[in-house]
């Protein structure tokens, strides 16, 4: 059984559409990446796969139930499956390092447990914040305060956050957007390391076409709320790219009429 079946889904805002229908299935176990300019959907389709955006129309099952036929509270259980790292976490300034990242076991956990974790955190569960900080190069960060942490650090601290959680869907908004492309990439192979070694799956979207495309069997394309492109990264060229990121050419500013030529930076990423 399909782990998300979107048909016909829309998004709304007011009177903007945020989402047109779309249709899609991602199985247990997948890695995809969700690529398009900036304002294409990316984000308001994550939130939408996480069950914090009702649908204007169309369905969203997770694991074959219908989040939105449920009742808050039974919708509430059923997003234990999943854990949403945003692009911005919204991590309380104060809070220490390792309570942020041991959020992630929360769902599910017992009050008298959630307690521990947050204010009192025994060895055990020290040892698997840091040991998920340091394969993001961020174990001596442990017992920091947040308000001191740059803001890579702070998305990095979001990824350990997923890293520990025990979801079965994964969906990281943008992670490395903060991040330098040497240590962007390493991120990103520990993130997927993680997900194929424990069996989840990760919805990822990336600004980075050129890793989205190398590193993902499967990738999702949006423009303006529509999907334009789904299928392996092999068979996206450099037209397809062009179209995706159309939006985002025709913003540059015109180069002068005596400059060198170059190509458009989202072509022929994928060859």
């Amino acid at each position: 059984m399909s782990l998300l079946v979107l048909e016909g889904l829309t998004l709304q805002a007011g009177a903007r559409r945020l989402i047109e229908p779309l249709s899609l299935r991602i199985e247990p176990g997948e890695q995809v990446a969700l690529i398009g300019a900036s304002g294409a959907g990316k984000t308001s389709l994550l939130h939408a796969l996480a069950l914090a955006s009702r649908p204007a129309s169309g369905t969203l099952r997770l694991d074959g139930q219908d989040g939105w036929t449920l009742s808050s509270h039974a919708r509430h259980r059923l997003r234990r499956m999943l854990m949403l790292a945003p692009q911005h976490p919204p991590l309380p300034p104060r809070q220490r390092v390792v309570t942020a990242v041991l959020a992630g076991r929360l769902p599910g956990a017992s009050m008298a447990r959630s307690l521990r974790m947050l204010f009192s955190p025994d060895e055990a569960h020290a040892r698997l914040a840091f040991d998920a900080l340091d394969r993001l190069e961020l174990g001596d960060r442990l017992w920091s305060r947040l308000d001191q942490l740059s803001g890579g650090e702070r998305q990095r601290v979001a990824v350990a956050r997923l890293l520990v959680s025990q979801a079965r869907l994964w969906l990281a908004d943008e992670p490395l957007s903060a991040l330098d492309p040497q240590r962007a990439q390493r991120v990103l192979a520990v993130l997927q390391d993680a997900a194929r070694a424990e069996g989840r799956t990760l919805v990822c979207s990336l600004h980075q076409v050129e890793l989205a495309c190398r590193l993902f069997p499967r990738v999702i394309a949006l423009r303006q709320g529509r999907l334009v492109y789904d299928g392996p990264p092999q068979d996206l060229g450099a037209r397809q790219l062009d179209e995706i990121y159309a939006d985002l050419l025709n913003e540059s500013p015109a180069a002068p009429d005596d400059a060198p030529l170059t190509s458009a930076p989202p072509q022929a990423m994928c060859r």
